[in-house]
């Protein structure tokens, strides 16, 4: 029986399990995380982070295609306290930004768990702490912690989300998610649809395209397209001028750059790109090429999907196309709300912050969350800072009143 409880993760009836007490609890090794604990290590505050997947940054080890590189230049993607390497690119490569998070962790003494699944959070009134219960994914055993803060940084990648499509599962031909898409080699010749015009969604269309295959590409809204050059500068402007400026000088450079993109089916949205990244979920595409392909008919714009009869896909147009091929770029969820039951309304249904930078990163209790905004990397390292300085000052503040009793202690 208690083999069978350990195999599960469960305890065997009547045993208590021991917590490992932790100072903070850090859910989530990607750069959210790994900025958190730095910033606290920096305050001589010690932290734990809880990693479910084998290794630190796993989304771009695990879940990116081989071409992609970061879409902001280095100096905007640097995490706390340790800026890229003069000599890297200015655009890094996948592979190097995942040796700098490996470099960035041991730089900072990050204490990491590795093949950790938090299954629960909760906050122990009586203890006055947060017991996380965790699951060894390498062992099965179940895991207890005990943390007086809890920082959920998980971020909003977690999950993939397919929609569903009336016939998809009679589809004959390969169906995968963009977190397993890797290259385009082997496709060519063949007939691929892409579903979702995001940036993932244009990168790995423009992908296919470029390996020979005759490419589709979905796209259902509007959008923003721009080029990393292009938004650097916005970046640059954002210190400087008001989101309202910032957004006619991008779509002014847009302008000359590519003209008018509703023509090929790519229209832009009233509100304007710098002004949308700020104030709402949404990015604008940073072009990599996937523009010039689609005004030359390499890649074709189609409307949504209605639904598939076997290799034919049919589209809201009424038009129907047979295809080898589908990815769906349509995006991740997070999980955090899954695991996080103690939670004061910090985290939104959505599994992200319920409220809007910049009150979303603090609730009650020792609850905070970092990278849960939606704001890139720059709103991840401010986060980090953020929680960092709010636990320090906190735990300096117990100090004090410590320090004075046991000086009370030795004077009597």
């Amino acid at each position: 029986m208690a083999q069978q409880a350990a195999e599960s993760g469960q305890r065997p009836a009547g045993e208590e399990q021991e917590h490992k007490q932790e100072e903070v609890i850090i859910v989530g090794a990607g750069p959210s995380g790994l900025a958190a604990a730095a910033c606290l290590s920096l305050r001589g505050v010690r932290s734990l982070v809880l990693e479910r997947d084998d290794c630190v940054g796993s989304l771009w080890r695990n879940r990116t295609y081989d071409r992609v590189r970061l879409h902001l230049a280095k100096q905007h993607c640097a995490l706390p306290h340790l800026p890229h390497d003069a000599a890297a690119p200015t655009y890094l490569p996948r592979d190097d930004f995942a040796r700098y998070l490996d470099g960035y962790a041991a730089r900072f003494g990050v204490r990491t768990r590795l093949r950790r699944e938090v299954r629960e959070a909760r906050f122990d009134e009586a203890r006055g702490e947060w017991i996380v219960e965790a699951l060894d994914l390498a062992t099965g055993k179940a895991e207890r912690y005990a943390a007086r803060h809890l920082v959920a940084a998980a971020g909003e990648n977690d999950e993939k989300v397919v929609p569903e499509v009336p016939g998809l599962d009679g589809f004959p031909g390969k169906v995968l998610h963009a977190c397993e898409y890797r290259t385009g080699k082997g496709m060519e010749g063949k007939a691929v649809l892409v579903v979702g015009s995001g940036n993932s969604g244009m990168e790995i269309a423009y992908d296919l395209a470029v390996a020979g295959a005759a490419t589709s590409i979905i796209v259902r809204s509007e959008l923003h397209l721009v080029t990393k050059e292009i938004w650097n500068v916005a970046m640059t402007l954002y210190k400087y001028l008001p989101l309202w400026l910032i957004d006619r000088i991008v779509l002014l450079m847009c302008h000359l750059v590519f003209g008018d993109t509703s023509r090929y089916g790519l229209r832009r949205p009233a509100i304007g790109p710098f002004s949308m990244k700020i104030n709402t979920p949404a990015y604008p595409v940073i072009d990599v090429g996937t523009y010039a392909k689609i005004r030359t008919g390499e890649i074709q714009v189609l409307p949504e999907m209605r639904s598939v009869h076997g290799d034919v896909v049919e589209f809201t147009d009424g038009k129907r196309r047979p295809f080898d091929a589908i990815v769906f770029a349509t995006g991740y969820r997070s999980t955090t709300k899954q695991w996080l039951k103690s939670d004061d309304g910090l985290i939104g249904e959505d599994g992200m912050a319920r409220r809007s930078f910049p009150g979303h990163w603090k609730g009650r209790n020792g609850l905070y969350c970092a990278g849960m905004v939606r704001r890139g990397l720059y709103g991840s390292c401010e986060d980090a800072e953020f929680i960092a300085e709010d636990i320090s000052s906190k735990k300096k503040q117990q100090t004090v009143p410590n320090l004075m009793t046991v000086m009370r202690r030795a004077i009597d």
